[in-house]
Order: C-alpha cells, then structure tokens, then sequence
C-alpha cells in the first residue's frame, strides 16, 4: 500500500482542505484552513497543511507550523503559543476499511509526515498534541516522547432532566433554585469575547500566570469561521449589559468544546454563575442533537473538582515531542522578543 504525502497550499487550495477537514471525524473548527492562517500570522509561524493519499482519496491531514528563529528551528501542531484548541493529525475515509488495513494506512500516513517534517522543517524541537487520535503507536515507532494528557467529557443524551440529573446535588441544586428573574445568559458577540477573554488574562495574572490570548485572534475567528463555530455565552445582570462571566465555545459537528472562560467572578454576587453557564451550554447542545461537551482538561486538581460534579468520563489526550531537552523553553522565549 502507497500512501503519498504531500502539502496543500494554505490559500489557493484552502477549500480541497477544509473538504477534507469536514469529511474527518477526528477535527473541529480550528483545522480549518482559514482559522489556520489566523495561528501562523498570530505566532509568526509558516503553515504546513500535509496531507496524505492513496491513490485520489485523502486519508489523513495534519497542519503543522513551522517556528524558525536564528539558530532555533520547531515544528508544531498547534502552534506554539497559540492557545488554540486540539489540533495534531486526523485522519478520513476509513470507517469501512479493516482494522489491519486502517492500521497500515495510518501507519503510512504518519510515517511519510513525519519523513516530510523532517526534511522539509528539519525541526531541533517538535511539539504535537493529539486529543481526537487515538493510534499514536507510529510516533513512538519512531523515537518520538508520548506523554499522555487528560480531559473531561460530558456525554449530551436523554433528555434535560435526566442531563441535569447525572450532575451533583450541588449542581443540581445551583440550576434548580437559582432566581431566573436575576440574571440573563445568552450567546453574545464580539465585545462579549473582548469580555471574556479580559476576564480570563486578569484571573491569570492574579495567580502570576502568563496568559497569551488576545481578543483580535478570536473576534478574528469568530468573524471567519462559519457561523456557530465560535460561540461567546455570556451571563449578565437581568436588563443590564455587564458581563458577570462568560465561556468561549468551540463548536464542531458532534462537541462543543470549553475553549476559555468560566473563571471564578471577581464580582460579590450570590449566583453560581459557572454553573449555570455550563448547564446552558449543554443543554443548548442537547437541544441541537450534539453529542459531545468537552470540558477541555483534567489535569488540575483544584479544577478538576468543579468539572467532576457534571459526571463526565475522563478521556486520553497524547503530547507528543521530540528534541533536546529546554528547546521548548528557547523557542518561548523567540516568541515574547517576537
């Protein structure tokens, strides 16, 4: 079995990918090309769209960007400093294919990206992450570090009450008897983004944290993704138009994804804002025959009992890396001087 590899240009055939894209069941909005193009000008990075065929049918894609400093070479999916959600390889059109057969051809796809990587790239430091694809098994084939990572998901079925039930008394309890009357939550637009995104930098920089986010990228994205893909909920004051906290929802055809936001109010306000957030998003979801929420990580502990009481399922993510030990850390520093 051949597969080819080869590279799709970002710009003149941004829609044969994005096809590709939307035919993957390992993808969300973010692989698209014209989100893509919004990472590399906001990292300073080159955009790579490999992709792989067996004869004219495409198998597999995988963005990577290219980080080039002086000395200091990487590549990269997603790009570094991005903050932007799951990205790494997928792969298409191998639901009817034999498990052997869907192994080679992964095997393949993967093997002739990564031989494309490094003679194209030629990369001192590479850094991949993985979330929605599953066979990692050829990167540690070929002397790649697999540390695998973790997150919570929420499966969206049955109906609301018995969603709202699967949750803990507590959670239960802030839905059920919070004062309707007091409060308002809705999808907003591109000021609520500028909201959110303010509120999550400063609760960062409270906890001395780096934060890198800026609202520009993600009107940005919001702006050129189609619409739905960038979803800004938002909760306020009933008739008023303050922002008391928000989430940035990434939303693809099977999950929405908790991308940034739900940070603790600054404000004295006696509603569980966050709870109720999350429940309108999942039941929003719910309501238009979703299937995923995605609670985009469980690898804090102090986070992670919040996120516990909605009774999600833990799922493996994969970092996976390769090169000398504290490049990562020169490259971020390239990045800040850049």
């Amino acid at each position: 079995m051949t597969i080819e590899v080869t590279t799709l240009d970002p710009w003149t055939e941004a829609e044969e990918w994005n096809r590709y894209v939307e035919k993957s069941n390992g993808t969300n909005p973010f692989f698209r090309a014209e989100a893509l193009r919004l990472q590399a000008e906001d990292t300073g990075t080159e955009l790579h769209l490999i992709t792989g065929f067996k004869g004219q049918e495409a198998v597999g894609i995988f963005p990577v960007f290219e980080f080039s400093r002086g000395p200091v070479t990487g590549a990269f999916s997603p790009a570094p400093r991005s903050w932007s959600p799951y990205l790494g390889p997928a792969t298409l059109n191998l639901e009817k294919v034999k498990q052997r057969k869907a192994d080679q051809r992964v095997k393949r796809f993967l093997e002739g990206a990564l031989e494309w990587i490094e003679m194209e790239i030629s990369p001192l430091y590479t850094r991949f992450v993985a979330a929605e694809f599953e066979d990692v098994r050829p990167f540690t084939w070929n002397q790649y570090q697999v540390e695998p990572g973790y997150t919570y998901v929420v499966d969206l079925e049955g109906s609301e009450e018995e969603l709202l039930n699967r949750f803990s008394t507590d959670a239960r309890s802030n839905v059920r008897n919070a004062d309707d009357d007091a409060y308002v939550i809705e999808e907003g637009g591109p000021d609520d983004i500028e909201a959110i995104v303010e509120q999550v930098g400063q609760r960062y920089e409270n906890q001395g944290r780096s934060f890198h986010l800026s609202p520009d990228f993600v009107r940005s994205a919001h702006a050129v993704l189609p619409d739905g893909s960038v979803r800004p909920y938002v909760c306020r004051p009933a008739g008023e138009d303050e922002v008391l906290g928000g989430i940035l929802v990434v939303e693809s055809d099977t999950t929405r994804y908790r991308w940034q936001g739900g940070v603790k109010p600054d404000a004295d306000i006696d509603l569980p804002i966050n709870d109720l957030l999350d429940w309108t998003v999942m039941r929003d979801g719910l309501r238009e025959d979703l299937e995923r929420y995605d609670l985009v990580g469980a690898g804090v502990p102090s986070i992670n009992r919040y996120k516990a009481k909605f009774n999600p399922r833990l799922e493996t993510n994969y970092t996976i890396t390769r090169g000398a030990f504290g490049l990562d850390l020169a490259i971020d520093r390239y990045r800040k001087l850049g």
